[in-house]
């Protein structure tokens, strides 16, 4: 499970060799160890197989994990019909290395179980989703212990929750709505375990509604279940629906900058008129636009929100409220660090509690203290704006702050 430390990117043989690479090659050595690692971060795949019966709602979901409807440009081919009939990458319309693979259904004439791992490559995926519309049946279950084998994570996804109760709603049935989700889930569970699936991850959604029922306890176990770059990988590319996702994508980010601010004022920093210290303006011009992205403050990403909320988008634009979302250069950012003044940030906030070096390096450059503080007042700008967005575009949701 992947730490919520400051070193969530590093692991403890890479702190080590951080602290060698400084005391023997000094600030440049350092610098161009984190530089590696954030092309590492830049460079990071990640590959999502979604397998289920024909007609479970695989389509549906990859394009609501993707923020996509079925009618847009890259959306997984919905229809009523059968329509995976080999397996089919879909990737991410703003995180390309975010792949999500549609698998046709396993134990058919076409894919018989005896060949399927093979066929569909399972040890090329991080993780799955085996997804039905209905009951389990024993070709699920069987998928289930292929991967098991691999020891790689998979979930268990039904689908379709909202026609189950509205199916109950229409015969006039009494009922409560969580007491037929936890009945309904205990049986799953159940016909599961007695097919030799041992405490199965079972969530119950619906494709359509992207904020109830069991889809955010099920994006909240994705990103629980992976480590260090992976998760970072998922999480910036979910769409910012909630205020918890923006908030998460907040403190990952936040995570970022001291290493941004150390490749900005070492590695490639050149003089700049009208600053005293030396600095790498393309990286922050770069890493603005990143974060506006991972916000999903861009206006792509704002249109899309829009048509998965069926919400105009000039009601979306219209909480958008700063000058981050226009034309980034490195003129802006000139003028956005002539106006920063350096404030204290805390041992914690600097990663001074996992890398004790970067002490070092922020008393002894002004460039990192300089951007690491700009760096941070862009993200918190960004944050405000994606809050308001969020809570415009999905006004019910009960995760916002009254």
């Amino acid at each position: 499970m992947a730490s919520s430390s400051q070193s969530a990117y590093f692991s403890q043989q890479e702190i080590h060799q951080l602290k060698v690479s400084y005391e023997q090659g000094g600030l440049s050595e350092f610098a161009t160890q984190i530089v590696n690692k954030l092309n590492d971060m830049e460079n990071a795949e990640l590959n999502i197989a979604v397998t289920g019966n024909s007609g479970a709602g695989k389509s549906t979901f990859i394009n609501a994990m993707m923020g996509l409807r079925g009618c847009d440009e890259g959306a997984a081919k919905t229809g009523f019909n059968e329509t995976t009939m080999e397996r089919t990458p879909y990737k991410h319309p703003t995180f390309p290395n975010v792949c999500f693979w549609d698998l046709p259904g396993a134990g058919t004439l076409k894919f018989p179980m005896t060949d399927y791992v093979s066929t569909m490559e399972f040890t090329t995926y991080d993780f799955f989703i085996i997804i039905s519309n209905d009951r389990f049946t024993e070709n699920d279950a069987n998928v289930a212990k292929e991967i098991q084998n691999l020891g790689k994570k998979f979930y268990f996804v039904r689908s379709k929750i909202d026609n189950s109760i509205h199916s109950l709603e229409l015969q006039g049935i009494d009922f409560d709505t969580n007491m037929v989700l936890t009945e309904m889930k205990q049986e799953i569970s159940c016909s599961l375990m007695e097919a030799a699936i041992s405490e199965p991850n079972i969530f119950l959604i619906a494709n359509f509604n992207i904020n109830e029922f069991d889809f955010p306890q099920l994006k909240e176990s994705l990103l629980n279940n992976l480590d260090g770059i992976k998760k970072d990988v998922l999480l910036m590319s979910l769409p910012s629906t909630t205020v918890k996702i923006v908030e998460q994508k907040r403190a990952q980010l936040k995570k970022r900058i001291w290493m941004l601010a150390t490749a900005s004022g070492a590695v490639g920093a050149v003089p700049v008129p009208g600053l005293s210290f030396t600095v790498d303006l393309a990286i922050l011009v770069a890493a603005i636009i990143d974060f506006r992205k991972i916000f999903g403050l861009d206006d792509a990403s704002l249109q899309r929100l829009a048509n998965i909320a069926n919400k105009p988008v000039g009601n979306l634009k219209a909480e958008v409220r700063t000058p981050l979302v226009g034309e980034i250069n490195t003129e802006f950012v000139k003028q956005m660090l002539m106006r920063t003044s350096i404030v204290a940030v805390s041992a914690a906030e600097m990663a001074l509690d996992t890398i004790p070096i970067i002490g070092s390096i922020f008393g002894a450059t002004a460039s990192f203290a300089m951007t690491y503080t700009l760096l941070t007042d862009v993200l918190d700008e960004l944050v405000e704006n994606a809050q308001r967005v969020v809570k415009v575009a999905f006004p019910t949701d009960p995760g916002h702050p009254q």
